[in-house]
């Protein structure tokens, strides 16, 4: 069993058949000797899909029968023989089933295949119907279906209804406001069609993310065995098995790659039993894994197993190893990036980046010559061949024995190497002696220093 987010079939299993021996709550067809109810205030549309003969029937204020060929009722006096001595069955509720219920809906790849109950995985947001997908109402089948959603409107590729296909929303709007539309369609929401599926080959969101608490409250989740259960994007229930996350280019065919997926190791026997749902998601990247900074998409891959205790997926770790292999070898000609993968048991993959075998060598090669370079220079400098450089250093003093005359110490800065007494040169008489501090004259207004080079007197004169 798989799952692609390409646009699909998914089919309503509910109905409101009279036929149907699950309807009724006696758990069987009415028949010859029974009394039938219907709830008086129900508004319902049931299909009959053959002739019926009843003791008598009840029936609501509001409804509607649909007659197959053929298809009828009479009431007669008596207990019919092949009935027994009669019941009185009442149809059941049909005013629970609700369109975000994952439960109701089975999802298949083509009409054909819900005949031979070849059916697809998905996640509970997908198992819904996704904006790109064909709804379908089952042929001799009628329904009640109670549409509320967060939105005013949910879309939809396209709606079969008694083996009639709307694409276009003006047909379908005229449906929806028959007797036997409003008597099938409920809820505070209204359903429309757009004719469109996904035109991206590298696939399309499903679009029911705003529905996602709506869509979980009808979820039950059951307890679990794994070491770290998994919470997929779209699920409501975290799950045993392995993640893989696909970052993917423009030439990227999600339809083509699932498909390569089925042919690679779904068909082996080893993995037969293993579900898996691949669809394209949006993922938060978050800041030190808390602050929220960029939304990216990518194809995630579930993968589950029917394995229990402490093998509980298990087999579905190996998959995901062979997939990332996969990648590996060839993810550069399926329009792959990267990809990695994360268990139930813990385990996760690195990073996987589809690169050539060129690029890979000139990593390893650069990488190589990085490490030879920091070698020598550690063993130049044990040998002495290199020598630590010397640094001038700066030093910050304060001398309390020279107090300024109006209180408090003179601030000299710090010292400055290019004008300390240099070592290295012949003493000069007079040139750091103390009569060199002759030209500075120290007043109540500051600091003045004497250029010999300015004569006092011209400015006397």
């Amino acid at each position: 069993m798989l799952g692609s987010a390409c646009a699909v079939y998914k089919q309503w299993i509910p109905d409101t058949n009279f036929d149907n021996a699950k309807n009724w709550d006696k758990g069987s067809v009415p028949c010859g000797s029974d009394q039938v109810l219907f709830p008086a205030l129900g508004k319902v549309a049931v299909y009959m899909e053959t002739a019926h003969t009843l003791a008598g029937m009840s029936l609501p204020v509001d409804g509607e029968f649909i007659l197959a060929p053929g298809a009828g009722f009479s009431v007669r006096e008596g207990q019919d023989p092949g009935c027994g001595a009669g019941v009185t069955t009442q149809f059941k509720e049909f005013d629970t089933k609700k369109w975000f219920d994952p439960a109701l809906w089975k999802a298949a790849s083509s009409v054909e295949d819900f005949q031979k109950d070849s059916y697809l995985f998905f996640v509970h947001e997908e198992s819904v119907p996704c904006h790109q997908d064909d709804v379908v109402f089952r042929d001799a089948s009628s329904f009640y279906v109670d549409i509320s959603g967060n939105e005013n409107t949910l879309t939809v590729k396209s709606v079969s209804v008694l083996g009639q296909k709307f694409s276009s929303n003006s047909d379908f709007s005229q449906f929806m406001t028959s007797t036997l539309g409003k008597l099938q369609f409920h809820g505070s929401s209204s359903l429309s069609v757009d004719g469109l599926g996904c035109s991206d080959t590298t696939g399309c969101e499903c679009g029911n993310s705003g529905n996602h608490e709506r869509i979980c409250a009808n979820v039950q989740c059951s307890k679990l065995d794994c070491k770290k259960p998994l919470r997929p994007t779209g699920h409501c229930c975290d799950i045993c098995g392995a993640i893989v996350a696909i970052k993917f280019s423009t030439s990227f065919n999600l339809d083509s790659y699932r498909q390569r997926l089925i042919h690679l190791f779904l068909q082996l026997p080893k993995y037969k039993s293993i579900q898996m749902a691949a669809s394209k998601v949006s993922k938060t990247q978050r800041l030190l894994g808390v602050i929220p900074y960029e939304t990216t998409q990518e194809i995630q891959v579930v993968l589950l197993d029917q394995n229990t205790g402490s093998e509980s997926g298990m087999l579905a770790e190996d998959l995901a190893r062979d997939i990332l292999k996969d990648v590996h070898d060839q993810g550069s000609h399926l329009g792959i990036d990267s990809a990695d993968f994360h268990t139930s048991s813990g385990a996760s993959g690195s990073d996987v980046s589809a690169m050539s075998g060129g690029e890979v060598a000139g990593i390893v090669v650069g990488t190589l010559a990085l490490v030879v370079f920091l070698v020598a220079i550690v063993v130049a400098y044990r040998r002495g061949m290199l020598k630590k450089p010397s640094l001038p250093s700066f030093s910050w003093k304060k001398d309390n024995e020279q107090i300024h005359e109006l209180g408090g110490p003179l601030d000299h800065g710090y010292e400055n190497p290019m004008f300390e007494k240099p070592h290295g040169l012949p003493e000069i008489p007079g040139l750091y002696g103390p009569d060199s501090l002759n030209g500075i004259t120290i007043t109540k207004s500051g600091v003045h220093f004497v250029n010999p080079v300015y004569d006092e007197t011209d400015f006397n004169a």
